[in-house]
């Protein structure tokens, strides 16, 4: 198949074969995306400092740590001077943007503090901090109030993009519904964000033919930034029952590389995160997934002592660095396979630059 990777028209059939490569095949697949990553948006990682704001969740998703029904979770909320103070310190230290992530959440009270971080955040970093948004499904109105306040990314992971299999993985009622996820995706996009999804890889009853969907999803979305990872399960939630349906760990992540490698030919100049579930299956999974596709890195900034209680997945990486010692590793490791860290760069994906959003953002900033 080796001699077809550069193929412009990629169907499904031919994205299922391609998933399920190993060996020689996979290696040339790989050799591949890393080429078209290279001509598309080169060999710069761009840094986006993670702040987990809050596990605290109005959803009950089956595969989830945090989920509302969860009981034995300590549960917590970061202070609003710790936020300012966590985006302070990615500031001076040059990560170039932030992301801002917690438990979904609606409330008015949720909806004026994400506002009100927002609104600082660009006071104290003189508007130069780029900020992302993971705070899940919300109206069209809060969208576009926090994209006024200075929000420009948005994550919003659809986790799949079957829709019978969305619904497995979350209980059957309105605040749960896959109609919604998508309609919110949309609303994202007609706000003007950078528009972000992804999936989980390697779910129970998950087969090929739903992930090539996924990474068709994604293309015809138009997506300018996708972060998804392997599936790993966590013992307090309702998935946990179907463990041993789950591809063993290594599989996993073998599968995840080729999504991630698969996702950059189709879409050569977008936004490609390496996730941190990369990390839990394998220390040097995150680079991997960059050498291959990926240009983009999460480090945890959140305050230390709220990291362990955010936990959606099992075996979560403890980092027993600084967050200073951290970068100084990331960027070494980085080195190793020939990249380097975009500095004091909000790294915006190329293609969001080229589309016709950006008219739209202005005309909402104005």
């Amino acid at each position: 198949m080796s001699e077809h990777i550069g193929q412009k028209e990629w169907t499904k059939e031919k994205l299922t074969a391609w998933l399920d490569v190993t060996g020689t095949e996979e290696e040339q697949l790989f050799r591949h995306s890393a080429a078209v990553k290279q001509e598309y948006v080169g060999n710069s990682v761009y840094l986006r400092g993670l702040i987990e704001l809050s596990n605290i969740c109005e959803k009950d998703c089956y595969y989830c740590g945090i989920r509302r029904s969860n009981c034995k979770v300590h549960r917590y909320t970061v202070s609003h001077d710790e936020v300012l103070a966590a985006v302070r310190f990615a500031y001076e230290k040059g990560f170039g943007s932030v992301t801002i992530q917690s438990g979904e959440m609606t409330s008015p009270a949720f909806i004026r503090r994400i506002d009100r971080i927002l609104r600082e955040a660009k006071k104290i970093t003189q508007g130069e901090i780029g900020i992302t948004l993971s705070c899940g499904e919300q109206t069209e109105e809060t969208y576009r109030r926090w994209f006024e306040s200075g929000a420009e990314r948005y994550l919003l992971r659809i986790e799949t993009s079957s829709e019978a299999l969305y619904r497995k993985l979350h209980p059957d009622d309105a605040k749960h519904s896959y109609a919604r996820r998508v309609e919110a995706l949309e609303a994202l996009r007609k706000t003007g964000y950078q528009t972000g999804t992804g999936v989980m890889i390697g779910l129970p009853f998950q087969t090929a033919e739903d992930l090539a969907d996924d990474l068709l999803f994604m293309k015809q979305r138009e997506i300018d930034m996708c972060g998804m990872g392997p599936y790993i399960a966590h013992a307090d939630t309702p998935l946990w029952a179907f463990r041993d349906q789950l591809l063993p760990l290594g599989a996993r992540l073998r599968l995840s590389l080729r999504m991630v490698s698969l996702l950059r030919i189709l879409m050569p100049d977008i936004n490609i995160a390496a996730t941190t579930a990369l990390q839990a299956i394998a220390t040097e999974g995150r680079e991997e997934a960059i050498r291959i596709g990926a240009n983009v890195l999460m480090p945890n900034i959140t305050p230390a002592q709220y990291r362990d209680d955010y936990l959606l997945y099992e075996n979560k990486p403890v980092f027993t660095r600084n967050d200073e010692d951290e970068l100084a590793y990331l960027a070494a490791q980085l080195q190793k396979i020939n990249h380097h860290i975009g500095y004091y760069r909000k790294g915006n994906s190329p293609h969001y630059r080229k589309s016709d959003r950006v008219q739209t953002a202005e005309h909402h900033r104005q």
